[in-house]
Order: C-alpha cells, then sequence, then structure tokens
C-alpha cells in the first residue's frame, strides 16, 4: 500500500512504551512520524508541521488531550484528523471526543494492527 506515503503521522502520549512501538509501527508501514511526549509539545509540533494525522492520548502531561484537540481545532480551518488513545473507559469522556470531531476513539491498550488499519483508512 502506497497510498500512505509522504504523509506525516503525529503521536502524542506520555507512555515511552507506547510512543516508541506505535512510532516503530508507523515508520515501517511508511509513515513520517512525529513525537511528542506532553500535550503541550504536541500541539507546537502540530502547529509548525501540519501533520496529516494526530494519535493522542488522552491524559497526559502539561496538556490533555481534550486540550490539544480543542486548540488544533482553532488553530486550522482544515481540521487535522485525529485517534484518541486512551485508557479511561467513560462514556462522557468519549462522547466529548466525538463532539471535538475525533476521527476514532480507541481504549488501551491498542492492538498494533487495529491502529495502523485506522490510521491507513482515514488516510486513504
Amino acid at each position: 500500500m502506497d497510498s500512505a506515503r509522504n504523509q506525516t503521522v503525529l503521536v502524542v502520549d506520555d507512555d515511552a512504551d507506547i510512543l516508541a512501538s506505535v512510532s516503530y509501527a508507523l515508520e515501517q508501514a511508511g509513515y513520517t512520524v512525529l513525537t511528542a511526549s506532553n500535550g503541550e509539545d504536541g500541539l507546537t509540533l502540530a502547529k509548525e508541521r501540519k501533520p496529516d494525522l494526530a494519535i493522542l492520548d488522552m491524559m497526559m502531561p502539561k496538556r490533555s488531550g481534550f486540550l490539544v484537540i480543542e486548540a488544533l481545532r482553532e488553530e486550522f480551518t482544515d481540521p487535522i484528523q485525529i485517534i484518541m488513545m486512551t485508557a479511561n473507559e467513560g462514556n462522557r469522556h468519549q462522547s466529548y471526543a466525538e463532539l471535538l470531531g475525533v476521527a476514532d476513539y480507541l481504549h488501551k491498550p491498542v492492538a498494533i494492527d487495529t491502529l495502523l488499519t485506522r490510521v491507513d483508512e482515514l488516510l486513504a
């Protein structure tokens, strides 16, 4: 599948293991990957590089995934596709994420294959 190539995915998660495994899988699939370990750095990277898709953790230091999404929605008229990954089980959070327009809301642990399939579908 070559449709993915030359597309950039931003991964923001404060869990170093998740950041490393997701980044590695995306790079192996041919994506350019940007990473950040907190919401503030993720938002800065998104503004500077305008990725095609962002994968965000919900609970992060400095700025939550929700606050990052809100800021991205204000920043870009053409919204970035967003997949939110979270260990949180609450429906209220999922409802709010959907209200903010996330393309997908995945519960951790997320199987890498599942995540890659969603990224490929969203960026096809």
